[in-house]
């Protein structure tokens, strides 16, 4: 086991077992929830890309691109930011209704509020990230 894969493991104990999903995807949540972004894209990213290509790959990808786009916004990198919340919308676009236990048009529209606030200039003064806004 690689020293990154233990770290994941670690990440992901607390997830109950039992539940219908897995435990990366829930250890997604657990780590994004306590903006832990970098570490909600390692989990998952180890769930998806042995299934990239399945019929979840682009939801899986679009996750993992919008927790990578808070990595950049807690960096002050907003560019790249921008860029990935964009390509999370067209990744998770794609997916109508409920999937996988999201209601999409929720996220899609938590990521239309991130790009607003982006494109309105509301990171320039270097503010801390909160991620309650929406």
């Amino acid at each position: 086991m690689s020293r990154k894969s233990a770290r994941i493991q670690a990440l992901i104990q607390e997830v109950v077992e039992g539940n219908a999903f897995d435990p990366h995807y829930l250890g997604y949540f657990a780590c994004f929830n306590r903006q832990l972004f970098y570490d909600a894209h390692d989990v998952l990213e180890e769930m998806w890309l042995p299934q990239r290509q399945g019929p979840n790959g682009s939801f899986y990808k679009g996750l993992i691109q919008l927790a990578g786009a808070f990595v950049h916004l807690q960096k002050q990198r907003l560019s790249p930011a921008g860029a990935l919340l964009r390509l999370a919308r067209g990744n998770l676009s794609s997916y109508p209704g409920v999937h996988e236990g999201i209601q999409m048009r929720e996220i899609l529209a938590l990521i239309e509020c991130w790009l607003g606030l982006l494109e309105d200039g509301a990171f320039q003064s270097r503010q801390i990230l909160d991620t309650s806004a929406g």
